[in-house]
């Protein structure tokens, strides 16, 4: 029953995630001025980490694949070596094996004994920052170059 409950509550949040991605992409042919990307951000919960929410977003992306390597590992005694053989491993869904998750693209290398997971914003600003994680589940950012493992850890999934 716990169980259940944590999987519709993982996917209840993964879809409002995925629905806020979509949402704040501007229709085809328009851009944003910079009044309308400059925004107050509410942090989703206590010690929220995020300064956006398209950065909320892709930190909630990467814990979501951050987890479900962990679960993979758990059950086949090594890592997924592509996104699509996460699929269904926790929430992990088909949609989630597209790079373009909204603001950020996600980049993926796995080996069997480890993996790199980065997104990468379309244009990075204090707003939008980098992230990257491996398999030790800290998640690092950098708000003017691309994050790496020497970049400060800001969370861990």
């Amino acid at each position: 029953m716990r169980k259940t409950l944590l999987r519709v509550w993982i996917f209840s949040f993964s879809l409002t995630v995925t629905t806020s991605l979509r949402a704040q992409q501007p229709p085809a042919g328009q851009t944003q001025s910079p009044d309308q990307t400059q925004s107050t951000y509410k942090p989703k919960f206590p010690g929220d980490p995020a300064h956006s929410d398209s950065e909320a977003a892709a930190l909630a992306y990467m814990r979501v694949v951050i987890r479900a390597q962990k679960r993979f590992n758990k059950q086949y005694g090594h890592y997924a070596t592509t996104l699509a053989e996460l699929v269904h491993s926790g929430s992990f869904t088909k949609r989630m094996v597209n790079p373009e998750q909204g603001d950020y693209t996600a980049g993926f290398k796995g080996k069997k004994d480890s993996y790199v997971l980065t997104m990468t914003p379309n244009h990075m600003d204090a707003d939008h920052r980098s992230f990257y994680a491996d398999e030790d589940g800290k998640i690092h950012a950098d708000a003017e170059n691309a994050a790496d493992e020497k970049s400060p850890v800001i969370t861990r999934a």
